[in-house]
């Protein structure tokens, strides 16, 4: 994970959103799971949601194709637990449905909101996240909780996906920018480590690749 700032509202979103939500909570204050699928109106801005953070999955720091259909509106704060902030905008966090089903309603994990740089580091060539040095043993441990409940360092899932980018980038397949742009966290992690030049000996496993 990597800082994420809160952006604005969209402009509709008291009446797209809101308002229903809380009409719907004034008559169902203890909502169960059938009634959020029918009162999801967090759905009309799943887009806008998308578009306000740039497709950038808030836990994983990757970019969510559109054509995939893998985007979500997570609540930050469990709806099932938190009700009342349903329909607030700054609950959301765009999340890919993966992320997002093993975050479920569990509350153990960091905020990209209020995340502070080099909490979540990646060690390379290998690509496992760990907790920066810096931390204190209580942050560092709450880094290694959010990256075991999110699986972070899955194998067949996260990794081949941070690997993906990284090989794209050393093989020249893609530029130094649009890494950044679209695996943030991997870009950030590159610039820091020094790790930036395509021919260092640490991609030696890299070339000769192509792509997938």
């Amino acid at each position: 994970m990597i800082p994420v700032k809160l952006q604005p509202e969209p402009e509709h979103f008291y009446e797209l959103v809101k308002m229903p939500g809380q009409m719907f909570l004034a008559t169902n204050p203890h909502p169960k799971t059938k009634d959020w699928k029918k009162h999801n109106y967090w759905k009309h801005v799943e887009s806008e949601l998308y578009n306000a953070y740039s497709g950038i999955c808030a836990y994983s720091c990757t970019w969510i194709s559109r054509v995939t259909g893998g985007k979500t509106v997570e609540h930050f704060k469990p709806k099932s637990r938190y009700p009342l902030d349903a329909y607030c905008w700054e609950n959301y966090r765009l999340v890919c449905l993966l992320l997002n089903g093993r975050k479920g309603n569990h509350e153990d994990i960091l905020d990209p909101f209020t995340l502070q740089n080099g909490w979540f580091v990646i060690d390379f060539p290998s690509l496992m996240i760990f907790p920066g040095e810096h931390l204190s043993e209580d942050e560092a441990g709450q880094v290694t909780k959010t990256v075991t409940r999110l699986k972070l360092n899955d194998d067949e899932a996260c990794i081949k996906d941070r690997e993906k980018w990284l090989r794209d980038y050393v093989i020249g397949e893609i530029s130094f920018s649009h890494l950044k742009k679209h695996a943030p966290l991997i870009g950030y992690e590159l610039e820091r480590q020094k790790l930036t030049e395509r021919n260092h000996p640490i991609w030696t496993g890299y070339q000769g690749q192509s792509r997938d």
